[in-house]
Formats: structure tokens, sequence, C-alpha cells
């Protein structure tokens, strides 16, 4: 791809910056070395002769060293391969980014209301509350509800930056019903972390010990394998030299981060947990020099691509971009459809509607997943959306 290309023209110059950097700042060091000694020298001359001095064999002296230096000649050499890597740099872009980019894009009727909500929104998301409130005022959007919502969940993210677990522990509890309605953790990740936390910074076994009866006990049905784990943790003086060390580890508190954002995105706001905004402009940016010179070879052949129903070359945008438009049951082998929709068991596999209803004998008994172990009833499972 080209974006490759031009990352790696980028990573050149970034690394002849950095060697210039260092180059010159070696030189500057070396001079004010050799003035500070030559300064060393005429203050010892007016000291021991107290009277006036001839200092000009000290300043031929530092003459000399300076042009024995030479931090001209040094600088010039590293400077040219900077500037050479520059200048590559520049015509790579030149080359790769057409500044007319409007053949790349349909010509479809945009609903500005709904742009604008997508704008608010990411404002909003990244926490930038300020500018939310002077674009949602400007262009009279109604997305400001989100704010409260946003300022609750970057109050919580503070608060962990601190280490306080507080009010994460209340908005998981709050929305207990909802997480375990998805099938998420992070009720239990939370409590676990704190009576971790408790353990290691207050060193009290007595009070770790209560922490995890009231907290912990009413997870132990559901999560048979962590509870015994984490209650091993006792037994160890120093957690960072036993065989549990990753509980105290500082990415759990990442981990944990990452996965409240994901959680409070998509399980109680409803949406991506990534800015949709950011998705579509990211995916455009990679997509962007293949729809360009598309549209080069098109005009040249004299056709319009934006009539054509499928575009003849694939985009490249990478993975993280690419989405499952239709959904295959591995058990019916059938697609997908809105009368037969895929359904997320509570263990992470995903059958269709219609499979859920024969193994669970129309939602009349439990049934065991037909990929793992783990059994499940009917209500426990829930609808995916691609």
């Amino acid at each position: 791809m080209e974006i490759d290309s031009l990352r790696e023209a980028f990573d050149r110059v970034v690394e002849k910056r950095t060697l210039s950097s260092t180059k010159v700042q070696e030189a500057i060091d070396q001079i004010v070395n050799e003035v500070m000694q030559a300064i060393s020298k005429i203050q010892m001359m007016n000291t021991d002769s107290m009277g006036s001095c001839d200092h000009s064999y000290i300043l031929a002296e530092l003459k000399a060293k300076l042009n024995e230096v030479a931090p001209l000649n040094q600088l010039e050499g590293c400077q040219k391969e900077l500037n050479v890597a520059l200048s590559k740099y520049l015509k790579l872009l030149e080359k790769s980014f057409n500044p007319d980019i409007s053949k790349a894009y349909r010509n479809v009727d945009f609903e500005t209301s709904t742009i604008n909500n997508i704008i608010a929104n990411h404002f909003y998301r990244q926490g930038l509350f300020d500018l939310g409130d002077s674009f949602v005022h400007e262009c009279e959007s109604d997305r400001s509800y989100l704010k409260s919502s946003f300022q609750e969940m970057y109050g919580i993210l503070e608060a962990m930056q601190a280490r306080n677990l507080e009010p994460a522990l209340s908005w998981a509890a709050k929305n207990h019903d909802q997480l375990l309605q998805n099938s998420s953790m992070l009720e239990l990740k939370l409590h676990s972390l704190q009576f971790v936390e408790i353990l290691t910074n207050k060193g009290s076994k007595d009070e770790a010990l209560q922490y995890a009866r009231t907290h912990l006990g009413p997870f132990a049905f559901m999560h048979e394998a962590e509870i015994p784990r984490l209650m091993a943790c006792l037994i160890w003086d120093r957690l960072d030299q036993s065989p549990y060390a990753e509980f105290v580890s500082s990415t759990q508190w990442e981990k944990l981060s990452e996965e409240l954002i994901h959680q409070f995105c998509s399980s109680i706001l409803g949406q991506s947990s990534d800015s949709p905004l950011n998705v579509a402009i990211s995916a455009g940016f990679q997509g962007l020099p293949t729809l360009l010179k598309l549209t080069m070879v098109m005009a040249a052949k004299k056709q319009e691509w934006q009539a054509m129903k499928q575009l003849p070359v694939p985009i490249d945008i990478g993975p993280e971009f690419q989405y499952h438009s239709a959904f295959v049951c591995p058990v019916l082998r059938e697609q997908s459809s809105d009368e037969n929709p895929p359904m997320l068991m509570p263990c992470g596999h995903a059958v269709s509607k219609q499979s859920i209803m024969k193994l669970s004998k129309s939602s009349s008994r439990t049934f065991k997943c037909p990929y793992c172990p783990s059994e499940a009833v009917a209500s426990q499972c829930k609808q995916l959306r691609f």
C-alpha cells in the first residue's frame, strides 16, 4: 500500500532528524566546553598576575581549537542527508495525494443534522466538552444530552488513574443487570482489583478477606476458576514475587479502563466503543489513494466509475476496518435473516435463532453449546447485529 511507503519515508526523515539533532548538540557542547576552559584560564591568569594581562595567546589557542573542531563541517554531512530524506518525502507526498479528492467520492445526499450529531458525539466521546458545547450551540444540534453520560465516564476514568475504584464500582453496581445480560465480567474484575489493592497497599489480609466475602462471594457460583486464584493471594506476603504477580501488574488498570469504555459505550449507550467519525475518516484515509488512482484510470478510458454497482478493484483498508455483513449459522449452515438473526450465547459462540430454539426445545430447557461444554438457556442469548 502507498501508505506503507509514506510511513517508511517519514520514518527515514525522523531518523535523519534525530541524528542531525544529536550531532548539533554534540557540537554545541564541545564549543561550550572549549570556551569555558578558555574563560577559566583567563580568570586564573588574572588572579596570578594581579593586574592587566595579555590574553591574546589564550584567545588564539581557543580560535585554533574551534577551527580544529570545525562544527560546520561536522554538521554539513548529516544535514545534507536530512535534506535529501525530507525532499524525497515531500515528493512522495505530492505523488501520493491528489489535492482534488472530490473525484473519489460519490454524490450522496447527506442529512446535515445526522452529520452534526456524529461530530458532536465525537467531541463528547473524546472528552472535548467545551468544544462539543460550542459546536452544538452553533449548529443547533440536539446531542448535548450525551455530555452528561460521557462526563460520568471520564470522571470514572480519572478516578481510576488516581487508583480510586469507588466511582467505577458504584457505576458497575448500578448497571449490574445490564452487564450481566451482556455476559460482561467487568464488575467481577473491578472487585478483584479492589481486593488486590486492599491486600497490597493496606497490607491487611483480614480486611481483604472480609471484602472478598462481601463482594466476591456473589460471583463464586459463576466464576469457579477465578475466585480460588484470588483467594490464593492471601497466603503470599509479596504478590509481585508469587505465581499471581499478574494481579499487581500496572497493565491490569489499563485493560480494565479499556473494558469500562467498551461496556459504557456499547452496553449502556448502545454505541460502538470506537468513535464512528474516527473510524470513517481513518478508513477513508487508507482507501483514498486507491480510489483516486481508479478515477484517473477510468477517466483515461472515458468511463464513469460512479455509475458502477461494484468497484473493479479491491479496497484494502486493513483488518481493523473489516466487518461481517452476513452471518451463516454453523449449525444449520444457512444465512441469517431478519426472521432468523444470529444470536450470541453466554460462552461467546454464535448460532442462529432457529438453532437455539431447536437446541432448547422451544426455550423449554437448558442446552449445551455445539462447540464447547458450556450450558445456557434461551433467555441468556443476545441478538447480534453486524
